[in-house]
């Protein structure tokens, strides 16, 4: 009788989703090998807004360039279309700007437009005229819409002191950065943050948003949240920095990317906590109680907090390594490296961290887990499981099943 005996399956070790990986320190994202898509993608931004910012400009408000404000209830069925044929019939110009908003239980409707002469002086005509025509579109009286001149000294003075806030912001973090980290941190932070300027610029330009006074504010505040992201960033790069490249081992932007790897779950999270606010004041603020100051705040915060997010990761981060690799010591740690053919794959933060390749206590990674450690040295493309010593023993991984334990003897204790 012939007694055939299965051998046990092997374990299906089931692959963590993209969150979990990021939480437990098992990604290995190449974010300084990609450098040139990055560049590439914001170089085509910042290009064709600069297109679009030399043909059309900035949608500037009258606070800007001054004007002439009319305020209609909105009535009787007067839209924004109406309000806008009706302006346009009395001689006003298609550039004219009709939006309309709420103030708790009531809607208006605001028509701005510059109808000065060439001396500056006001028209009283037309202003007369387009008084009536959006009272008659309206069945109101002539009384019941407001006018407002606005010169443009009051935006001008606006304009000055963002200039130089600015002026002053961008010395004051050079000397900081400088002090807290070095200079080559310092000019790719600059760069990150000229980099939202450029950004947020072209994509006003391109889509015609209305520049205002809170649109200035929202912009100063952008750039404080970018540079926050970039120094959470260089932190954990210069704490890597006397572990991982000390030893030798490493190159500079294997630091980078092992950083980076490490904070992109902590970026992600705190740009989320950010913007979800701001998604509130837009959606809320703006469109349903009608507050158009803080549309204007709150589309610059939007578009800022977006672009502060992307610079500290896919700009600042890889412009540091690629200035860091040209000092003699790092270019010396590649050359030798790539001597050796022992210039491998991405190692994952938890990989560097069980590997003893001196990187600091307070990473992300966790023990555990059945993340890839990938050897260095090996450099021949092969896949994990073929280097040697590229995974854990099959027992010692999660979900294995060990063998059982071998029956003691019976016998008499001596």
């Amino acid at each position: 009788m012939t007694v055939t005996t299965e051998a046990p399956a092997e374990p299906v070790v089931r692959r963590r989703n993209i969150f979990k990986r990021l939480y437990y320190g098992e990604t290995a994202s190449d974010f300084v090998g990609h450098r040139r898509w990055w560049f590439t993608g914001s170089g085509l931004i910042i290009l064709i807004g600069a297109v679009f910012l030399v043909v059309s400009g900035l949608n500037l408000s009258i606070d800007f360039r001054g004007g002439t404000s009319w305020e209609v209830p909105a009535t009787n069925g007067l839209t924004v279309a109406t309000a806008r044929s009706a302006a346009q019939s009395a001689g006003l110009g298609s550039d004219a700007t009709v939006e309309q908003f709420r103030q708790g239980n009531k809607t208006t409707i605001e028509v701005q437009a510059y109808v000065k002469g060439n001396n500056g002086a006001t028209n009283p005509k037309l202003e007369s005229a387009v008084t009536d025509a959006l009272a008659k579109a309206a069945k109101q009286p002539t009384s019941a819409v407001s006018i407002n001149d606005v010169g443009p000294s009051w935006g001008s003075d606006i304009t000055n002191k963002a200039i130089l806030a600015l002026v002053l912001f961008v010395f004051a973090i050079i000397i900081y950065l400088s002090i807290r980290f070095e200079p080559k941190m310092a000019l790719a932070a600059i760069v990150a943050v000229f980099h939202d300027i450029l950004i947020t610029v072209g994509i006003y330009a391109v889509f015609q948003f209305a520049v205002s006074p809170d649109t200035v504010i929202a912009f100063l505040t952008i750039l404080g949240y970018s540079l926050y992201d970039t120094v959470v960033v260089f932190d954990k790069v210069q704490e890597n920095t006397r572990g991982l490249a000390s030893t030798g081992r490493y190159t500079y932007s294997d630091t980078v990317n092992i950083a980076m790897n490490q904070v992109l779950m902590r970026s992600i999270n705190t740009s989320l906590v950010a913007i979800m606010p701001i998604v509130s004041v837009l959606v809320i603020g703006a469109y349903v109680l009608g507050a158009r100051s803080l549309q204007d705040f709150g589309l610059a915060l939007f578009i800022g907090l977006l672009s502060g997010a992307y610079s500290s990761i896919f700009i600042a981060s890889p412009l540091l390594a690629i200035l860091k690799e040209r000092e003699p010591r790092y270019a010396n740690i590649r050359q030798r490296l790539a001597s050796r053919g022992a210039v491998s794959a991405i190692l994952t933060p938890q990989a560097a961290a069980q590997s003893g390749g001196g990187l600091p206590g307070g990473t992300s990674a966790r023990s555990g887990g059945d993340g890839v450690i990938t050897p260095r040295g090996t450099g021949d493309g092969r896949a994990p499981e073929a280097r040697p010593g590229g995974l854990r023993p099959a027992a010692n991984r999660p979900g294995a099943r060990r063998p059982p334990p071998r029956p003691r003897k019976k016998g008499r204790r001596r």
